[in-house]
């Protein structure tokens, strides 16, 4: 340890605290750079939906459209359906952890309402395409069963995640009957964020929704 002085322990120290920093805001970037390839690719493919129908374009031309060659665009997305709709809604495996485990408040619904917030939160739409989106939908029934069908998949889950936290004698339909509501919620929350995009985001919306739903029932 001759000649290690303070100063240089603390030098060292910025210096691992700036690398770290330095990682950090790398990975900011890159994440930022792949959020916005990733609505840019939503939106085109919204607008060739729109105007071709859902078989009217390929990859190829959504790849030109958004400037990325077709093997960038399919490590994005693995094909048109996920491009229009995004990756299938997932819970985050930290939030998840701490639902299954009784938290964080203790109460069923409110922590119901903080995992689907995060969820939310993990794939920002952009407000300025729900319009798009709406004419999209009601002008391709097949996406509707789609997007219903991992609905589907995502509320079985939920079930179970309750059922763990609850116990089985809480009963599965009472459970779905909790998801079904707040999916219902979700849904005023959306028409909500249409109607006026540059009011607060969805997340807030909804558990906005929740609240007023709260004070009616009571």
């Amino acid at each position: 340890m001759d000649g290690v002085t303070g100063a240089t322990i603390l030098h060292s120290l910025n210096g691992s605290a700036i690398l770290h920093y330095m990682s950090e805001s790398a990975i900011s970037l890159r994440e930022a750079k792949k959020a916005q390839t990733l609505r840019r690719i939503r939106q085109q493919a919204l607008e060739l939906t729109r105007d071709r129908g859902l078989e009217g374009w390929t990859m190829d031309d959504l790849a030109e459209l958004v400037e990325v060659s077709r093997r960038t665009l399919f490590n994005y997305v693995p094909g048109k359906i996920d491009a229009i709709l995004g990756e299938p809604p997932a819970f985050p495996d930290d939030a998840l952890a701490v639902f299954r485990a009784g938290g964080p408040t203790g109460r069923l619904v409110d922590d119901m309402t903080v995992l689907a917030v995060a969820m939310f939160e993990r794939d920002d739409f952009g407000a300025d395409l729900l319009p798009l989106a709406k004419q999209v939908f009601a002008a391709t029934p097949r996406l509707i069963l789609i997007a219903h069908e991992r609905f589907e998949v995502v509320a079985a889950e939920m079930v179970g995640h309750i059922l763990e936290r609850e116990g089985e004698s809480y009963g599965s339909d009472r459970a779905l009957l909790a998801v079904r509501v707040l999916a219902a919620l979700f849904d005023v929350a959306t028409y909500a964020l249409a109607a006026d995009p540059d009011g607060p985001p969805l997340a807030e919306r909804f558990e906005e929704a929740v609240d007023q739903a709260r004070a009616l029932l009571t």
